[in-house]
């Protein structure tokens, strides 16, 4: 009989091993790594763009984006002031770490602190790979539906955050933000919930204090670690 080959699991244990590195090479630099995942259109590209504004010059930022077409959301990034470099998938649903492993190599984003990986719009897709990231977030904009934590659980299970977006639009649109919260937090405990507008900017300062939280903790951890 032939042999059966789990072509999957050999995927992700290669695509693992390459997370591994570029989470090693990370923790050396203390560089903070974010990995946003969201539906198109969610907003991931405006509130990196809001977040660019609030913490130049104090933290040298940079981001890695997945797009199956076009360079329009890096060059975005770079007119606000962050360094940017495009990925294309060319058909692709996310990035994989093969693919940020030879971004990085090529964008030499060594002196940053806060390095952000903008994958490509999916919500399904993107939560089975490990990019070296210190951890996800998840976007959802109020446009899209409350319905969607328990939805697509494997990404609000596996978030450290859940970022709703584009909250001045609340007014218009039928969107129960106790009952995403209450969503969020039964399939993760844990889970810092976040209520953004980026136009407007209510939101964006609990945005930045959990990035810069959360760059300290890193760091401490690393000085911890080499006493």
């Amino acid at each position: 009989m032939g042999k059966t080959v789990d072509v999957k699991s050999k995927i992700l244990a290669e695509n693992d091993r390459l997370a591994h590195q570029i989470r090693e090479r990370f923790s050396r630099t203390k560089t903070l790594v974010v990995n946003l995942v969201s539906s198109p259109g969610s907003g991931k590209t405006t509130l990196l763009e809001a977040t660019a504004k609030a913490l130049t010059p104090r933290l040298r930022m940079a981001c890695v984006v997945g797009d199956v077409a076009t360079e329009r959301d890096a060059e975005r990034l770079k007119a606000a002031g962050m360094p940017a470099y495009q990925i294309l998938t060319g058909g692709g649903c996310h990035l994989d770490a093969r693919l940020v492993s030879e971004a990085l190599a090529e964008a030499h984003f060594e002196d940053v602190d806060l390095l952000f990986i903008e994958n490509v719009g999916n919500l399904i897709c993107p939560t089975s790979y490990d990019l070296g990231e210190d951890f996800k977030v998840a976007l959802l904009s109020v446009t899209e539906g409350d319905d969607k934590p328990f939805k697509y659980p494997a990404i609000f299970s596996r978030a450290a955050a859940a970022v709703i977006t584009k909250a001045d639009l609340l007014a218009h649109v039928h969107f129960d933000l106790g009952k995403v919260r209450e969503e969020a937090k039964t399939l993760n405990p844990d889970v810092e919930f976040m209520v953004t507008s980026a136009l407007g900017e209510p939101g964006i300062g609990e945005w930045t204090a959990f990035l810069e939280q959360r760059m300290a903790s890193k760091r401490a951890q690393a000085r911890v670690g080499s006493a």
